[in-house]
C-alpha cells in the first residue's frame, strides 16, 4: 500500500521530480548519486524527497519513475490476494484519508461502472454516519456544479485504464477542489490526474479479466475503516 502526496512537495522537490522525469530516458538506471548530481543537491535530499512523496526508498521511487512494477509477484487467487492485503494493511493510509475527509465539508465520490456502484454504497454509508454533504456521481460534466473549495472529490477506480480522469481532475481543480484517487492496481499514468493517490495492493488480479470484471473487495475493506472511524467519532 502506497500513498503518494503530491500536494506536500515544495517547489524545490517538484523541480527534483520534474528533472528526474525529464532525464530518465538518458539513463538505463538512474543511480541516486547521479540523481543528486542532476538536481544539484545532496543524496540525503533525494532520499528525503522520495520518502516525503510517499515511497519507502529510492529504489521504489525509481521503479515508479521508469513505470516498472513495485514488486514482482505471481498472480494469486482472490482469497490469497485479500489475505495478503489484510496482513500488510497500512492503517496510516486510513489516517491520511480520514484527515482529508475531516478537513472538507462536502464529499463527492466518483467512479465508472462497478466502481460507481461502490461510490453509491459509500455515499449511503457516509450520509448515515456523518453530517457532511455526500454524493456519488459518474458524469464528469456534473462536477461543474457539484464541487467547490469545500469539496473533497474521491475517485474510485480499479486500474485507472478504463477511462482517463484528466478532464475530471481539470474540472475539479478549476473549482478549487482537492482530488483523491483510490486505486487497487499500480498505474503510473495516474500521477498527474489527482492530488493524492492511495494504491491499495501490489498483488494484481488475473490479467485476462477486464476492468469491469475485477472485484472491488479491497475498496470495501479500506473504505469501511473510514466509516468505522466516523461511527466511533459520533458515538
Amino acid at each position: 500500500m502506497i500513498a503518494v502526496d503530491l500536494s506536500s512537495l515544495n517547489p524545490l522537490e517538484r523541480r527534483i521530480h520534474e528533472t528526474l522525469l525529464a532525464n530518465r530516458d538518458s539513463f538505463a538506471s538512474l543511480r541516486i548519486a547521479q540523481a543528486a548530481q542532476l538536481c544539484d543537491c545532496s543524496i540525503s535530499k533525494i532520499s528525503k524527497f522520495v520518502k516525503k512523496l510517499g515511497f519507502q526508498n529510492y529504489k521504489q521511487y525509481l521503479a515508479f519513475l521508469y513505470g516498472k512494477p513495485l514488486e514482482e509477484k505471481g498472480q494469486s487467487n482472490e482469497l490469497q490476494r485479500i489475505g495478503t492485503f489484510l496482513s500488510t494493511f497500512d492503517h496510516a493510509l486510513v489516517d491520511d484519508l480520514f484527515s482529508l475527509i475531516e478537513n472538507h465539508d462536502k464529499i463527492v465520490l466518483f467512479g465508472y461502472g462497478p466502481s460507481f456502484l461502490c461510490a453509491q454504497y459509500f455515499e449511503y454509508r457516509l450520509r448515515n454516519c456523518s453530517d457532511k454533504v455526500s454524493m456519488a456521481i459518474s458524469d464528469e460534466v456534473a462536477i461543474d456544479r457539484m464541487v467547490d473549495e469545500s469539496t473533497l472529490l474521491i475517485i474510485i477506480t480499479e486500474t485507472g485504464r478504463f477511462h482517463s480522469f484528466e478532464q475530471v481532475y481539470k474540472r475539479a481543480k478549476d473549482r478549487g477542489c482537492e482530488v483523491v484517487m483510490i486505486v487497487e492496481e499500480y498505474n503510473t499514468e495516474l500521477f498527474d490526474q489527482c492530488d493524492h493517490i492511495f494504491w491499495l495492493s501490489s498483488s494484481p488480479q488475473p490479467e485476462h479479466l477486464k476492468a469491469y470484471e475485477k472485484s472491488r473487495t479491497l475498496f470495501f475493506i479500506f473504505l469501511e475503516e473510514i466509516i468505522q472511524r466516523l461511527l466511533a467519532q459520533e458515538s
